[in-house]
């Protein structure tokens, strides 16, 4: 029963606390760090109601720290792909009938729960299974999904305020219902904000969802889970399965009742799933919602006029934060002639500054890469630049797992400008800067346009005004999200909704009401109050 219209008001992003020295924060986080390396989690799926341990367990470790062990997880099958969609539709007509301030209720309380008392616990799951440091866990698993689900409340509750108008004698309104079916997230590594955003966006809005995080993502994406079904959240409303990508996809894509599919991942494995549900659509109740936040290869383009030490941060921050593991890194910058020896002296200064180990020591500003695929991905390409008569390296350039994932922050100089590690998305701490002649800006800025298939971030370094218009038109189906003098990463909720087009995805920007849009659907309702009793218009009489 509805009993009034319930106020959402536009939230405040959540503060960012700095874990400084001596600071209550850091101290708490330290001890959630230790007590959860003193423990092994077994850590089941969840079906339904029920906690699934199938007994076929595969390991967490620590990036950084690949002798130690968090946990196990138990892995599932195609049969538990089935039962957790069985248990969403079972779940479906309670869900989605339940009042609005109901459902927001659960992600509010969630959100501060996460804010007060799990607040170390999600930053020490992310620092220990994804390897972040305290102040990159802090503005991910913290702040950034506590946004998400506050802002997501808000958003949704404008939507739902967007009502039609009524002629006379009648009244119009709409009604945004859940899509008729499950919504399917598959969720990255990157990004525990996101690993949380994708289902509980898409359940928010009434639907049901079958949620599998990527396997190097298990440990925080558990927390989560625990943290909504503590907030409330009914039972298959939100399914959480660690299954391989393949046998999801089988089940899911050709089940009458899929409805569409939330992703964040690589471009490759979305043009797959895009081709295979567009080979089953014959099968589907309705057309699904097809989501996707991909790759990039992201630029910073640098303007003759720049401030050397603002392209230098820039780029330090931009692509070396998180080992380079963003979506939205900065991997490609071009440095005009004028300033390019400048640009690398301070660069190269800066990278050999930065301390590089484990998440535990609050020292280091870089940690390890998720795991041996990536390393030796990473590792491929950083060969590729020795060998080459087209590239040298600045800086970097070395590897070692003898401990765990560690890979030298780099910086390639690449004479060609279409050099591989210009175009191909590298997802590591590996930056490729390319030397430009300081009169040809205009001519660079095609070259950024045309380098790569992506078209996630960007960003323009100028202190010229005339420079930051051109760039700013020239580059505007460059990337979804462009910044000016700043580095290409750092999108907050509420600020800048995230995503791009092209090879990028979709670009339905999460954060946003245009994400929510794709997880509703619209009915209209008519009322007349004095219905015609004859066909006949005035039109037709004569006299």
């Amino acid at each position: 029963m509805n009993t009034g219209y319930f106020s959402y008001p536009l939230p405040a992003n959540e503060p960012v606390l700095n874990y400084a020295p001596a600071s209550a924060e850091k101290a708490t986080l330290k001890a959630v760090l230790a007590e959860l390396k003193s423990q092994t989690l077994d850590i089941p799926m969840y079906i339904g109601g029920e906690e699934v341990r199938t007994g076929k367990t595969e390991n967490i470790r620590p990036p950084h720290e690949t002798a130690h062990v968090l946990g196990q997880f138990h892995k599932g099958d195609a049969s538990h792909v089935k039962q957790a969609i069985e248990a969403a539709l079972a779940a479906k007509k309670e869900w989605s009938s339940l009042s609005w301030e109901a459902r927001a209720g659960i992600f509010l309380k969630a959100a501060d729960l996460i804010a007060t008392k799990y607040r170390p616990y999600m930053n020490a799951t992310t620092m220990l299974g994804q390897s972040k440091n305290a102040y990159q866990a802090e503005i991910d698993a913290a702040c950034e999904l506590i946004d998400f689900l506050r802002f997501n409340v808000h958003f949704l509750s404008e939507i739902y305020r967007q009502q039609p108008i009524s002629g006379p004698g009648m009244h119009n309104r709409v009604e945004y219902r859940p899509l008729e079916g499950f919504v399917l997230a598959v969720t990255p590594f990157n990004f525990t904000a996101i690993g949380g955003n994708l289902p509980a966006s898409a359940a928010l809005c009434g639907n049901v969802v079958v949620w599998k995080p990527a396997n190097t993502q298990v440990y925080s994406a558990q927390m989560f889970m625990r943290i909504l079904k503590e907030a409330g959240l009914p039972d298959g409303v939100i399914n959480l399965v660690y299954v391989d990508g393949p046998v999801i996809g089988d089940v899911c894509f050709s089940h009458r009742d899929f409805a569409g599919v939330h992703f964040t991942g690589s471009t490759g494995v979305f043009n797959k799933m895009w081709e295979t549900i567009g080979k089953n659509m014959n099968n589907y109740k309705s057309y699904p919602r097809i989501v996707g936040e991909t790759g990039g290869k992201d630029f910073v383009m640098v303007h003759p006029s720049a401030d050397v030490d603002i392209v230098v941060t820039a780029l330090l921050r931009g692509a070396f934060e998180f080992q380079g593991q963003k979506c939205s890194a900065a991997s490609r910058a071009y440095i005009p002639s004028n300033i390019a020896a400048a640009v690398k002296e301070k660069l190269v200064a800066g990278v050999k500054s930065f301390k590089m180990g484990t998440v535990e020591d609050f020292t280091n500003f870089v940690n390890a890469v998720i795991d041996e695929k990536s390393f030796k991905n990473i590792e491929s390409y950083l060969a590729k630049a020795k060998n080459s008569s087209d590239a040298s390296i600045w800086v970097g350039g070395n590897a070692d797992s003898s401990k765990g994932w560690f890979v030298e922050p780099t910086v390639i100089e690449a004479k060609d400008p279409k050099f591989v590690t210009m175009c191909e998305e590298i997802f590591g701490p590996v930056l490729t800067v390319h030397v430009y002649p300081e009169n040809e800006f205009e001519a660079t800025l095609e070259l950024v346009n045309t380098t790569s298939p992506y078209a996630l971030t960007g960003s323009i370094i100028s202190r010229d005004r005339y420079a930051i218009e051109l760039a700013s038109e020239r580059l505007r189906d460059a990337a979804g999200n462009f910044y000016i003098n700043d580095k290409p990463t750092g999108a907050v909720v509420g600020q800048q909704p995230f995503g791009g087009a092209r090879a990028s995805g979709t670009n339905d920007k999460a954060g946003s009401m245009l994400n929510l849009y794709r997880w509703l659907s619209a009915r209209t309702v008519k009322e007349t109050f004095a219905p015609p009793t004859d066909y006949a218009y005035p039109f037709m009489k004569e006299a």
